[in-house]
């Protein structure tokens, strides 16, 4: 099959650091590419992949302070894309809201993957293009109001091979938490739980432009660097090592993640999470198997006190039946057979073997 993956152009493909939207396009491309599939990646210049990779800025734009129109870079990508139309089989936008123009515009199919929320602005143009094929990264992220043409729901996955897994935990026992420090993502309820409950607390996450004021005056004055810790963005390793030796991950989100890839990188290293039950937390955490969902900083609290029941090889099991790379690529696979039968009627079986690139 020939396939174009559109990913923002914001972070690299995969990201460095934090950017859990570039990881995953990052490893469904790659994995598309082992599987036989003919793949071209519209990203960064500087992402590396197993693709083609076609890039209308060298680098990613967050990178470099020489941009200031965003927008423009988008608009040329989405050109490159559209132009290129013809030569693929199906087209697999990561980037929200700004393809539904285009994908309207020509034969090939474009699936959608809807990475982020919904808000009253950009509702209006998924009302507009609700009949376009979209896929949610979990059922809870779904709006019914909305009326849009789900095809499947398909959760992340993480190449499982990249987190170790810790039978048990540092010696030094402290709390993770690991997200952008971002209101939403609750910094301010994990320092609080960890100040209750005098357990040391390990932060790490990139702060960006909008939050730099609700860091320094919210965030940075609770950090004395003894018992809350700031380490930063930090690289891929660094996160697994700091996720692998925690006794528990606090995922203490204030809005309806979509999906939060944390949560299943914790527990690949053997970490339960204990988090709001909010957005998909639910279809995410097996309460009281894989970590707790509590509904707030008081109960989050009161489970850190029964953590050590949790079996932290349960939680890399979870993880290895459910949320593995190759499970999305299945989920992903499957979702381009749908919408191209339903564009061109039914596949035959022998046009099946060969969009999946089979002999």
């Amino acid at each position: 099959m020939r396939i174009a993956q559109v990913a923002p152009l914001y972070e690299r493909v995969p990201p460095p650091g934090y950017g859990g939207i570039e990881l995953v396009v990052g490893l469904l491309t790659d994995e598309l590419v082992r599987r036989g599939h003919e793949v071209t990646l519209f990203a960064s210049g500087d992402s590396e992949t197993l693709a083609r990779l076609n890039a209308v800025h060298e680098r990613a734009l967050r990178l470099d302070p020489h941009v200031r129109e965003h927008g423009i870079y988008e608009m040329m990508q989405m050109s490159r894309v559209y132009q290129r139309a013809d030569q693929f089989d199906i087209i697999h936008s990561h980037v929200g809201c700004v393809a539904l123009s285009y994908s309207g515009l020509v034969k090939t199919p474009t699936v959608h993957t809807l990475h982020g929320i919904f808000t009253p602005d950009n509702s209006r143009i998924y009302r507009q293009c609700a009949q376009q094929p979209f896929v949610s990264i979990s059922d809870a992220q779904r709006e019914p109001g909305l009326g849009l043409n789900y095809c499947s729901t398909v959760y992340n996955g993480i190449d499982s091979q990249l987190y170790q897994f810790r039978a048990e935990s540092a010696q030094e026992p402290y709390l993770a938490f690991v997200g952008r420090i971002s209101p939403e993502k609750g910094p301010l309820q994990a320092i609080e739980v960890a100040r209750r409950t005098g357990w040391t607390l390990k932060m790490a996450g990139k702060v960006d432009p909008v939050d730099r004021r609700f860091y320094s005056e919210q965030v940075e004055p609770l950090i004395d660097g003894v018992q809350i810790q700031y380490l930063g963005e930090v690289s891929h390793h660094q996160k697994a090592e700091l996720l692998g030796g925690a006794v528990a991950t606090l995922f203490p989100i204030t809005w309806r993640e979509p999906f939060g890839l944390v949560m299943i990188e914790s527990m690949a290293c053997g970490t339960p999470v204990i988090g709001m039950a909010l957005g998909a937390a639910p279809e995410v955490i097996r309460d009281g198997v894989t970590g707790y969902l509590v509904n707030s900083v008081d109960e989050m609290a009161e489970r850190l006190g029964q953590i050590r029941t949790i079996s932290r090889q349960a939680c890399r099991d979870h993880v290895m039946s459910t949320f593995t790379v190759e499970r999305m690529t299945d989920g992903y696979e499957a979702a381009y057979l749908q919408v191209l039968a339903s564009r061109n009627g039914s596949l035959t079986a022998r046009a099946k073997a060969a969009l999946m690139g089979q002999k």
